[in-house]
């Protein structure tokens, strides 16, 4: 961008699903193809493992408001991935669980509840939080955009998919790191595994639908649930290439409406 001349006009903040590394790319990769059709330029921060609260008061924090700072004026939109990473592994899904969830008969059960700092209320109003402080900062540094003819900045959230706790994990990182450790430890019966994620995803799912209403005409959710064949995940966390691109296809209606794909 630098060499040609060229302002970035989508900053995207995320996580693994946006840096995903292995040969096909990640998400980013492929709404970048689609976004190109426009002429945008997109300008990442995150990494892989990031959080939601890294993207205001952690890691990316002064990079991300340094971005927002320099090219707020010229954004159409920000793309964000963030939330999956806060309730994976042993040190943020476990201790949302019950001490032994063997007697559960539902998804809903095998989790706490409630407003103390191991339940999932608690952990997700805090994801939710974070995400409220980014928009926030986001519609502070874009407020020009709206005098443009295509109107405000548009943020983009998506809810992932309906993960599968397999046990499959990239090699180099802990397997307690991912999420089917955590189940086993708290004696999640396997016949509920899968749902327990599944409920995990539809409650995250709330909250960010949430966010539309908190932000009307500045905020989009692309939700992608039930997008992903079990043949497309190449891990519990991380979809394949192809994958990824059916993700992107949910992505795609929707960014043709807002006049960013062709």
């Amino acid at each position: 961008m630098q060499n040609e001349f060229h302002q970035p006009s989508i900053l995207a903040i995320g996580d693994s699903w946006f840096w995903y590394l292995f040969p096909g790319g990640s998400l980013l990769n492929k709404l970048g193809n689609l976004v190109e059709t426009k002429e945008h330029y997109i300008l990442a921060h995150g990494n892989n493992g990031a959080e939601a609260y890294d993207y205001v008061y952690g890691t990316y924090k002064r990079r991300i408001q340094t971005a927002l700072q320099l090219h707020g004026d010229s954004l159409s939109a920000v793309f964000i991935s963030g939330g999956g990473n806060d309730f994976a592994g042993l040190s943020d899904l476990r201790p949302l669980l019950l001490n032994d969830c063997s007697a559960c008969t539902t998804a809903e059960a095998c989790y706490r509840h409630g407003d103390d700092e191991q339940s999932l209320e608690w952990l997700l109003n805090k994801v939710i939080g974070s995400y409220i402080a980014l928009i926030d900062k986001i519609i502070g540094a874009t407020w020009n955009t709206a005098q443009n003819a295509s109107g405000p900045t548009k943020i983009y959230l998506h809810n992932y998919d309906y993960a599968r706790p397999t046990g499959i994990h990239l090699p180099f990182i802990e397997s307690t790191s991912w999420l089917r450790a955590a189940l086993v430890v708290a004696n999640v019966p396997t016949h509920l595994q899968d749902a327990c994620i599944r409920f995990l995803i539809d409650e995250f799912t709330v909250r960010l639908k949430g966010l539309v209403v908190r932000y009307p005409g500045r905020v989009r959710l692309i939700d992608s649930r039930g997008t992903l064949s079990d043949n497309d995940w190449a891990n519990e966390l991380h979809p394949t290439p192809t994958g990824f691109e059916k993700i992107a296809q949910v992505w795609r209606p929707i960014l043709q409406a807002d006049g960013l794909a062709a």
